[in-house]
């Protein structure tokens, strides 16, 4: 059968960081005989080529070419090209690794859309991804209608026929950016870009050793000459204007500005930022013109013209203010509403801990000249910023904690002036309300709800939180398409998280009082704080220190009050004469089914059924260790039957 993909990873001495990264391809979804894994070891010098030499001998889909060290991935990635046999490459760093799903994903979706070029969607473990670009799915993506250029790394599907019809291939050598030219000119020369944003296809590491090549420190010589290499791609492709403003505004804000900006700036020692700033100065000068910077945010565009003006001290000056600006996020009311989470919280700008200020009736004024000092610099953002608050906006994001992957959630939010002191200033505050469909996300475990706020020059995320203790909105655990879903706050920050399928004491049963159950005409009721859309099967387990039955269940939501009822037949006869522990499942039909205890026992004699406290911890333990030893003798008669042929 003709192979659909040649996965292409470069190797240079990654040690066990390659492990995560063939596991990955291992587990691909796309049947073995249609892809196969080319890694072209750079001349490593650890123990890698002689664990790719024995993994190529076991696992026929591996490929192993070696070669003498060329300095860079550029090489290795065009061995790799002339080496492939497949209608598409993939490229991968041997650090990084693959959704299961990413091949076939990837490969089915270029095919349906004629794609040179398929974009799948990023999570960055440690480091930064595209957010904006991976917000929907864009079968017919260009330069123009999407921030495809905010996506300059190699890691994408390409048609091996374009590459070849095109003659492209990566940069060779000891150098930098040699993805960036290579990826302006794929997306500039492609007949059709196609962008996959509902499955996490890449994984983007950051190593625990911050060896990976992005993080190291660069020569800013060498690496702007290498960055004009992109910007004259280009110039190549494109026509003087808007567009190639638009395309050129990614260098200045990615690689330069960004690099000049609070922190990121602070935190570097003071020669080599002032080489830095030269470097960048000199690009700014020579290859923009006004037209890149003026479609800048506005702190970008204060910073972009101090750095043209080589105007060193304010640009550290400036960053020193902006190293304060962070913004916040109040959570407000969280409930449950027919199986969706709905999330309120205000989002707005701190500035040295306390809200940003901005003066009211602010009217929009391009930055026509250099600002004189900061101080001005301060006061235009500011009064830029409120008249630009029409623009502003709110997201909500979950993110899962083990893997970093983002979901965009829906949200309607509102935009408000808030006057402060006498009138002549005012905050900026956005309200929403996010709508979380837990059935939408995944895969199960913990979910951190980020808030990621857009207004002025800021595009920052953060925490939905901290919430107070005695002001959190505490919304019970809910069960959605055969899970339980737990909303919770974390500790010790009082941030707000999901958990999907937790356990025991975290879906807050404990709760639940002997006033809630009762036992009449042998049936049991029990409030629960558990939401459910409709009547909703679960199952109970009675446990005393001979025997476990169990019996189905159900649980049905309360029309006037959160929460629902669990009701069930009891089995009256079997439950005599002993003191029972109850337990319930919430999803039986799942392959993750598990049984949380509820806070009271049921001690049946005489004919009827009493609601007692829990039995004291020690007669609770022994209890328990009865019962497992019951359950454990059962299962070992069942499985004494199978082996001799009983029934």
């Amino acid at each position: 059968m003709p192979v659909k993909v040649s996965v292409i990873i470069p190797v240079y001495n990654p040690g066990i960081y390659i492990e995560d990264c063939i596991s990955s391809l291992q587990r691909q979804s796309l049947p073995p005989d249609e892809f196969e894994v080319i890694f072209v070891d750079d001349g490593s010098t650890d123990e890698t080529p002689a664990r790719l030499d024995a993994l190529a001998a076991e696992d026929p889909r591996m490929k192993v070419i070696h070669q003498e060290n060329s300095g860079w991935s550029g090489k290795p990635r065009n061995v790799g090209i002339e080496a492939s046999r497949g209608e598409f490459v993939m490229f991968v760093d041997n650090d990084d690794y693959l959704g299961d799903e990413a091949l076939e994903r990837m490969y089915d979706y270029g095919v349906a859309n004629g794609a040179d070029v398929v974009v799948g969607k990023m999570a960055g473990k440690g480091r930064g991804v595209p957010v904006e670009l991976f917000r929907r799915n864009h079968p017919r993506a260009t330069v123009e209608n999407a921030p495809l250029i905010d996506s300059l790394t190699p890691h994408k599907m390409f048609r091996r026929a374009f590459l070849d019809r095109i003659g492209l291939r990566f940069p060779e050598g000891r150098r930098r950016l040699e993805d960036h030219v290579f990826i302006a000119e794929a997306y500039l020369r492609a007949e059709n870009v196609s962008v996959l944003s509902d499955y996490v296809c890449y994984y983007h590491l950051r190593r625990d050793d911050g060896s990976n090549a992005g993080f190291e420190r660069f020569d800013p010589v060498g690496y702007f000459r290498n960055l004009r290499e992109a910007l004259d791609v280009v110039e190549r492709y494109t026509e003087p204007g808007p567009v190639r403003d638009r395309l050129f505004r990614r260098w200045l804000r990615v690689e330069m500005v960004e690099r000049l900006r609070s922190r990121r700036l602070l935190n570097l020692p003071d020669d080599y930022r002032r080489e830095l700033f030269g470097e960048i100065h000199e690009v700014v000068v020579e290859r923009f013109g006004p037209g890149v910077a003026a479609g800048l945010q506005p702190t970008q565009q204060v910073v972009a013209a101090l750095t043209a003006a080589d105007r060193y001290d304010d640009v550290v000056a400036f960053a020193e203010w902006e190293a304060g600006v962070a913004p916040v996020a109040a959570p407000g009311g969280i409930a449950w509403r027919d199986g969706l989470l709905h999330i309120d919280f205000t989002a707005e700008y701190l500035s040295g801990g306390e809200p940003m200020l901005y003066p009211a009736g602010a009217a929009a004024a391009p930055l026509t000249d250099v600002p004189k000092d900061v101080t001005e610099a301060v006061r235009w953002v500011a009064s830029e910023t409120a008249a630009r608050f029409g623009q502003a906006a709110a997201d909500l994001l979950l993110r899962e904690r083990s893997s970093a992957a983002q979901y965009f959630q829906p949200v309607e939010f509102t935009r408000e002036t808030v006057p402060a002191g006498d009138g002549a200033e005012v905050r900026l505050v956005l309200r929403a309300t996010a709508t979380v469909d837990p059935a939408a996300l995944p895969r199960d475990g913990a979910w951190d709800a980020l808030v990621r706020v857009k207004t002025g020059g800021w595009t920052k995320e953060c925490r939905l939180g901290p919430a107070p203790r005695e002001h959190r909105p505490t919304p019970e655990v809910g069960v959605v398409g055969d899970r339980p879903v737990l909303p919770y706050w974390t500790e010790p920050h009082g941030n707000f998280s999901l958990e999907l399928r937790p356990r025991g004491k975290r879906l807050g049963l404990g709760r639940v009082q002997l006033g809630d159950v009762t036992v009449s005409d042998e049936r049991f009721r029990v409030l629960l704080p558990v939401h459910v859309t409709g009547d909703t099967e679960v199952r109970l387990r009675f446990v005393s220190s001979r025997r476990i039955l169990e019996v189905p269940g159900t649980l049905s939501p309360e029309a006037d009050r959160p929460g629902s009822v669990l009701a069930a037949d009891l089995p009256a006869e079997d439950l005599s004469g002993d003191v029972w522990r109850v337990a319930v499942c919430l999803n039986p039909r799942s392959g993750q089914a598990r049984f949380t205890g509820l806070p009271f026992a049921l001690r049946a004699g005489d004919g009827s059924v009493l609601v007692t406290p829990v039995p004291g911890p020690g007669v609770a333990l022994r209890l328990a260790r009865r019962a497992r030893r019951v359950l454990g003798a059962a299962r070992r008669k069942v499985n004494s039957r199978i082996r001799t042929g009983g029934r």
